[in-house]
């Protein structure tokens, strides 16, 4: 039998949606970045117990879009909104937000910065009182990822980024994402910094390991972190990761009632079919 229950609540909220006696909540779109480093290693942060989506999971740094993610005003170099609109099916403004929040996200979560002074540059270092102001302001807020930027005079990398992947949570859930998997090395010079926050927990780990510690029980992996660990296990270095040819298919974890009970459908590997 495919897939895995969904008990009490969830199982008539899935038997509600199947029926169209429930709408399902609509997905707010989100981005997700896989930093690399030789070896080749992905960080990986665990979500505090406390948090209302996937509490305990390991996950990649990301988040929701910010609206001013889509702001004009971004200093941009590298593919353009366009570009990687065409890569995702998304339109430029979609986009553009997407690419922002990727970036902004990754800064915010492990103070790793896919930015730099010129379209040729990166920053080489995040450390530092006045890095860490501008971090938390972007977390709370009150500071825009196009001011930061600005006021420090840097542009976005966009060319820093590669599409991996495109997922979107099950109708079921009450908190949902679309989300588009980006995978990026690591900037020569920069280092991740465990930042608190979201997460009690922060390591760097090879694909292989951290699939095999979600197969023992020792780690709590959602399926699409699962499914992209799986594919990056057999990448011998980061270059071999940023140069594949990634067809990016739109991934949806399907609900079904089998047997009068209701399951979230996947097959063996916890890797899903096409939506």
């Amino acid at each position: 039998m495919g897939g895995f229950p969904l008990p009490g609540e969830f199982g008539e909220r899935a038997r509600d949606i199947l029926a169209g006696r429930l709408a399902p909540v609509p997905a707010r779109d989100a981005a997700t970045v896989v930093i690399l480093r030789e070896g080749v290693e992905v960080y990986l942060l665990r979500r505090k117990a406390s948090m209302a989506f996937a509490a305990g999971a390991y996950v990649f740094p990301g988040g929701s879009v910010d609206p001013r993610d889509t702001d004009h005003a971004v200093a941009w170099a590298g593919p353009s909104p366009a570009e990687w609109g065409a890569v995702f099916r998304a339109d430029e403004k979609i986009a553009r937000g997407l690419v922002c929040a990727a970036v902004r996200e990754t800064f915010e979560e492990s103070g790793v910065l896919l930015a730099g002074p010129s379209p040729e540059s990166v920053v080489a270092d995040t450390t530092g009182d006045d890095w860490e102001a501008d971090r938390l302001a972007l977390i709370d807020r009150s500071l825009s990822f196009a001011d930061f930027l600005d006021r420090r005079g840097l542009v976005l990398r966009s060319d820093l980024l590669r599409p991996w992947a495109h997922w979107i949570t099950p109708e079921v859930e009450h908190r949902r994402f679309d989300t588009r998997f980006f995978v990026a090395a690591l900037p020569p010079g920069q280092r991740t910094r465990d930042v608190g926050g979201e997460a009690d927990q922060v390591t760097w780990a090879r694909p292989a390991d951290a699939v095999d510690q979600a197969k023992n029980g020792q780690i709590f992996l959602m399926p699409p972190t699962y499914r992209t660990l799986g594919e990056l296990r057999d990448y011998r270095t980061v270059a071999e990761v940023l140069a594949a040819e990634r067809e990016i298919v739109t991934l949806m974890p399907g609900i079904a009632e089998v047997d009068g009970e209701m399951r979230i459908m996947l097959d063996d590997d916890y890797g899903f079919g096409p939506s």
